[in-house]
């Protein structure tokens, strides 16, 4: 049994091309609303870890917070970005996917091919009429 967890937002049209295509390997995933459910700081430190990115590689930048805030001040700390983080969820950004083979961003959608354990089943169209894999569950490279 595959263990996948994706931080989601069903708003959001990548997050939730992201979630059918983790679905289209067969997988049900664990799914947190991560805006009702945030992560606590451990948590969210060991997604950014993980990922490699650093705190900023998280860090949603088109929101109000992040604008009101001034976030792109090179003054902030990781640590203090990651309390807005906390404070402000909406500013991680998303959707976040862990499995076996890593954390990723997941933007565009597609980027959970990278790390998802096991074959698409078959052909996968994004919302915007964008086919990115084919009957047979093979990735479509433009």
């Amino acid at each position: 049994m595959n263990s996948i967890t994706i931080y989601h937002n069903p708003a959001c049209g990548t997050s939730r091309n992201t979630l059918e295509l983790i679905r289209n390997s067969g997988i049900e995933p664990t799914i947190i609303h991560y805006l009702e459910t945030p992560p606590d700081r451990a948590t969210l430190v060991k997604i950014i870890d993980d990922m490699g990115t650093g705190v900023r590689g998280l860090l949603r930048q088109n929101t109000d917070p992040y604008v009101e805030l001034k976030l792109n001040d090179a003054k902030w700390t990781n640590d203090r970005l990651i309390d807005f983080m906390l404070q402000y969820p909406i500013l991680i950004n998303r959707p976040v996917v862990i499995t076996k083979l890593g954390t990723r961003l997941c933007r565009p959608s597609e980027v959970v091919l990278d790390i998802l354990p096991d074959p698409q089943k078959g052909a996968f169209t994004k919302e915007d009429g964008e086919q990115i894999v084919d009957a047979n569950g093979q990735r479509i490279i433009k």
